[in-house]
């Protein structure tokens, strides 16, 4: 009866569109900063470079670290039906943004929100040791074709405090447990200047799974971080994207190491999965 079905609509003209098993690609991307010192590496010089290969995988949704205004504005700009959510480390429009965007073509967004990694997390402010300002951006993102819904959170820890950073992480998996109470799909994203060594990592893996652990196809290299240094390996790994296990099937992993005449787009490469919920 299926088939008959089939064969019928096939020759009406009609399409017909499974959305089961179907795949979410995810990006965390930390697109360095608009910064003159960069010299041959500077913004201007590889900004298109960067977008082209955001173009090329075409992730659903993507989240940057050290994206400044001029630069998420540009993104916002130059990719056709993307919108990002989020707001600057400094308030409104200023400082960098961990801004999350997305295909609104393929995906709404029912709650959004940053808050910053500090004592005040509800407003703009410092904490502990850190170095500067640190924010975490979150949304509930929902399939407009399969209204399947899950958590996207993304962040960048800081570089410097190593109370910062493991307190920022407790502030983030404290969010999620809060605001996550129908119990839907999580995905962390970001820049967590630490390697998987640090206990920090290892407390972030007592809620959530390192996808590449969790992978059934990885690739790439091991690291993240490239600074901009193109003739060494790339083995420092401090980019990651976390999912929760038992929601989440993740089909695949990898560190994208494109590089154009001899450059790469960014001093970090982006991580990239796809996955199923379950």
């Amino acid at each position: 009866m299926k088939l008959m079905l089939f064969f019928t609509l096939t020759l009406l003209g009609l399409s017909i569109t499974s959305v089961e098993g179907q795949t979410t690609s995810v990006m965390s991307y930390n697109i360095r900063l608009d910064v003159a010192s960069d010299g041959e590496n500077a913004w201007p010089l590889r900004k298109d470079f960067v977008v082209d290969q955001l173009k090329f995988y075409s992730p659903d949704i993507f989240g940057i670290q050290e994206g400044t205004p001029q630069q998420t504005a540009y993104l916002a700009a130059q990719l056709d039906n993307y919108t990002f959510i989020g707001v600057g480390r400094d308030g409104g429009d200023k400082g960098e943004y961990a801004a999350i965007f997305y295909n609104s073509i393929e995906f709404t967004v029912a709650e959004e929100n940053t808050f910053w990694l500090s004592e005040t997390p509800t407003e703009v402010s410092m904490g502990w040791d850190a170095a500067c300002n640190r924010v975490c951006t979150y949304g509930l993102f929902t399939n407009k074709d399969t209204k399947e819904k899950f958590w996207v959170f993304n962040t960048h820890l800081d570089h410097k405090g190593a109370i910062a950073r493991a307190k920022g992480v407790a502030l983030i998996l404290d969010k999620i447990k809060e605001v996550n109470t129908e119990d839907h799909p999580v995905v962390l994203t970001g820049d967590f200047n630490l390697e998987p060594t640090d206990e920090v990592i290892a407390t972030v893996k007592n809620v959530l799974s390192d996808a590449k652990e969790v992978a059934q196809f990885t690739f790439g290299p091991e690291g993240t971080f490239n600074d901009f240094k193109f003739t060494k390996a790339v083995e420092r790994r401090i980019d990651y994207i976390f999912v929760t296990p038992t929601k989440l099937t993740v089909i695949k992993y990898g560190v994208l190491s494109d590089s154009k005449d001899l450059k790469y787009p960014s001093d970090h490469l982006p991580v990239y999965i796809e996955f199923e919920i379950k």
